[in-house]
């Protein structure tokens, strides 16, 4: 299914591809859960930036491997490079503008993220 997405005024929109029923993850660790971020990762090539491109700014820090965008115009973190999946693409569920038919939550401890980032490596992988 293709999802279209923005950020809160609009300036940032993109589409996704992902199924119908979405997994998402929902980490605990500092940024993920100051922001309220729900994780749809995906590869590269089923995530197409639609327009914004000059209305993003990014954020680094710790590793410097995550890539936290954000529209400058409202702030709002619609996806963003994860430092778990560099290969791929990570989706604020939240940010979807079509609802998905399902979307299961899964918990993920990313207080602890050495010990289990290995769970998530899959999701940038081409099916």
């Amino acid at each position: 299914m293709l999802y279209q997405g923005s950020c809160h005024c609009g300036a940032v929109c993109f589409e996704v591809e992902a199924p119908e029923d979405l997994e998402v993850d929902d980490c605990n660790c500092s940024i993920c859960a100051k922001s309220g971020f729900l994780h749809l990762i995906v590869p590269k090539s089923k995530f197409t930036l639609l327009s914004g491109e000059d209305q993003l700014q990014t954020y680094c820090f710790n590793t410097g491997v995550a890539k936290h965008t954000f529209c400058k115009v409202c702030g709002i973190k619609p996806f963003y490079i994860p430092r778990s999946n560099p290969d791929g693409i990570d989706v604020n569920a939240r940010c979807l503008d079509t609802c998905p038919k399902s979307m299961a939550v899964v918990k993920f401890d990313g207080q602890n993220w050495e010990q289990h980032a290995s769970k998530l490596a899959h999701k940038s992988k081409e099916v």
